[in-house]
């Protein structure tokens, strides 16, 4: 199902999403990490926040992986070839913009290459990872609306934030974002 450089690829993945998003999502303060933070100083805290680092990889991370991963066993239940591919450039450019400190955030992590699909197969292929997204919103509201889960209520909020986002960005119909494939894939059906 997955070659080591596959999962090579998928763990760098991993680490790069979570330095990228650490400068826009920040792990929620605690007393200790305010006492810690005056001791320290903060010099290298803007980039290497390892709380901050660790707390979006968790948010972040599963929604892309995952996102990406649902496009894979589609395919591969479909009978195609499928594997993950990171996009060096469009992670280089996301680091590049966080160590520059911008507020504007773009990026392309990767994507999974399919071969020999039909156009029919394609958007089924396509439409699976934001399924996949959708289904990660359901959950997170779910679990912040039981609320049985006030002590995660920020991480469920931002997850759920983030998986809309996704599945939003994801279905327009522009090339080479999934909904262009969905909709290629619907006009040759009628």
């Amino acid at each position: 199902m997955f070659t080591l450089w596959e999962i090579i690829q998928i763990l760098i993945t991993i680490l790069a999403i979570g330095f990228i998003f650490a400068g826009y999502i920040k792990k929620p303060q605690t007393h200790n990490d305010y006492i810690e933070n005056l001791l320290e100083g903060r010099k290298w805290k803007r980039f290497f926040n390892w709380g901050d680092i660790k707390f979006s990889t968790a948010v972040v991370a599963p929604a892309i992986i995952l996102h990406e991963l649902g496009h894979k066993f589609v395919g591969i239940a479909l009978g195609y070839a499928s594997h993950y591919e990171m996009w060096s450039t469009g992670l280089g450019i996301g680091v590049f913009l966080r160590l520059i400190g911008s507020r504007f955030l773009l990026f392309a992590p990767g994507y999974v290459v399919i071969t020999g699909a039909t156009k029919l197969d394609m958007a089924l292929i396509a439409f699976a990872g934001p399924l996949v997204n959708i289904i990660l919103f359901g959950l997170s509201w779910a679990m912040l609306e039981s609320g049985k889960f006030r002590k995660h209520a920020r991480f469920l909020w931002i997850s759920k934030q983030v998986n809309m986002w996704l599945f939003i960005f994801n279905m327009l119909p522009i090339p080479p974002l999934d909904g262009s494939k969905v909709v290629a894939g619907l006009m040759a059906i009628l």
